[in-house]
């Protein structure tokens, strides 16, 4: 019986196949830069002036990037204005981190429990479902028109998003994982802690960044509804523009309350596109 051979140059190829880097489709470099959000940017602000010159509104009512853009940059020299980004900062922040902690708790819980997720998980769902806005008579009734109102809103709005992207990061957790963790000795809690949540990190964080939209959206609804006396807010100074006609300053606020939200979406891009590098699945 012969052994087949290989050819000097043949195994010089295979050896070239080995080393060489896997590249995954990803289109070319400029279209993972900088360049596409400024092309989306340039787009956009064509599009807005093109309306604009088309006459379709008055320019009392819809005024041009230009116009919006100088009063901006008149809006953010103001005291009032930061006074106003502060505290919507602070307010977005501890509503968040708030149904973060309850958000994954209850996902934990009801990940570990057949019996409490087949309980609560479709009441999860539905929460995560219902507009913020709905949840607005209820917390003024219980609670009053202030900070606690609020809070109570943009808790709600978040938790089941958070709660929803733990189930779907264990739901996600090949089950080799579970049976290797309880081989080393891993059981409960530990074996949560150490296998389950790091490989079910990538859809925690999506959970973590559809949870933040949530609340984001849930604290502007809440500072346009419920207005405190002395506590000027992002979506307090909406309301005063629209109250007051002033569609420049309208304007120029729904912009800052945009690039708010998409520097929040680009964090959370960042750490999930670390952890899939890490885990070698992000694009490079």
């Amino acid at each position: 019986m012969t052994t087949p051979t290989t050819s000097r140059s043949d195994q010089t190829d295979v050896d070239d196949v080995a080393e060489a880097p896997v590249r995954r489709p990803g289109g070319p470099a400029w279209s993972r830069g900088p360049i596409p959000i400024l092309l989306a940017v340039a787009i956009f602000l064509g599009i807005w002036q093109i309306v604009v010159w088309s006459g379709w509104r008055p320019d009392y009512l819809l005024p041009g990037p230009v116009t919006v853009f100088s009063e901006l940059g008149s809006i953010v020299v103001q005291p009032e204005f930061w006074q106003a980004l502060g505290r919507t900062l602070v307010r977005a922040v501890a509503g968040f981190g708030l149904a973060v902690l309850i958000g994954t708790a209850i996902g934990l819980a009801a990940a570990r429990s057949r019996t409490l997720r087949a309980a609560i998980g479709s009441l999860v769902t539905g929460l995560q479902t219902m507009p913020s806005v709905v949840w607005f008579p209820l917390a003024i009734l219980l609670l009053g028109l202030g900070e606690s109102a609020i809070m109570f809103v943009v808790i709600l709005g978040a938790a089941p998003s958070v709660a929803n992207g733990v189930l779907s990061g264990v739901d996600q957790v090949p089950p080799a994982y579970f049976r290797l963790g309880r081989v080393l000795g891993a059981e409960g809690w530990r074996l949560y802690r150490y296998i389950v949540i790091p490989a079910a990190l990538p859809s925690y964080v999506g959970g973590l960044n559809q949870g933040w939209a949530f609340a984001w959206r849930s604290l502007m609804a809440g500072e346009l509804l419920v207005v405190i006396p002395g506590a000027v807010a992002l979506g307090n100074r909406l309301a005063f523009a629209q109250e007051f006609g002033d569609a420049a300053g309208l304007l120029a606020y729904m912009l800052v309350i945009l690039v708010v939200g998409m520097l929040a979406d680009a964090g959370f891009s960042a750490v999930a596109t670390r952890i899939r590098r890490r885990r070698g699945l992000a694009v490079r």
